[in-house]
């Protein structure tokens, strides 16, 4: 009864249909608002990728971007400027830049998490896709999340049933 009948089956004037694809449409709407709000917040990815750890990791990169522009680009496009500076001054050049890009990097990020953030509705994206998921793929995502809680709902449903039953024999033989 969670999973089937994936379509609504009418039996006798009365609709039936599985759980989760009945409840599809509010699963998805639930599930959007959770990993907006809870899971992936952008205020978490930002503070990630402004940390200064992380600005640390990528300033190599910058700075080896930054050598070859100021040694083989600048003075390609300006060969004039090839001719006036020598390796201390692209030193010192470099440095100024590395040393503005520290402090400016932190900033950037944040304002293009701002950017992002308003571009980028997270919880739109997960209601569409989960909205739009078959029923087929939502039982297979459900069943890998849950499959030792549905094999336990079966067997207390089993146990029940059978306690259940056999309350209802000894109620009987003692009502005779």
């Amino acid at each position: 009864m969670l999973f089937h009948p994936r379509e609504p089956k009418k039996i006798l004037g009365v609709t039936f249909q599985g759980i989760f694809p009945k409840r599809q449409k509010q699963f998805a709407i639930k599930l959007g608002k959770l990993v907006s709000s809870e899971l992936l917040s952008f205020a978490d990815i930002e503070q990630k990728i402004a940390d200064p750890g992380n600005v640390d990791k990528i300033m190599p990169i910058l700075e080896a971007h930054i050598d070859t522009f100021l040694r083989e680009k600048l003075t390609a496009e300006i060969p004039m400027i090839g001719m006036l500076i020598g390796d201390k001054t692209i030193s010192q050049v470099k440095a100024v830049f590395i040393k503005e890009l520290e402090a400016l990097f932190p900033i950037l990020m944040k304002q293009y998490m701002n950017t992002l953030q308003n571009d980028l509705d997270l919880e739109k994206i997960v209601i569409a896709k989960v909205g739009s998921f078959s029923s087929d793929k939502l039982e297979d995502i459900l069943n890998q999340i849950m499959s030792t809680e549905f094999r336990f709902v079966e067997i207390i449903g089993a146990v029940l049933g059978f306690v259940i039953g056999l309350l209802q024999v000894l109620l009987t033989i003692a009502t005779r």
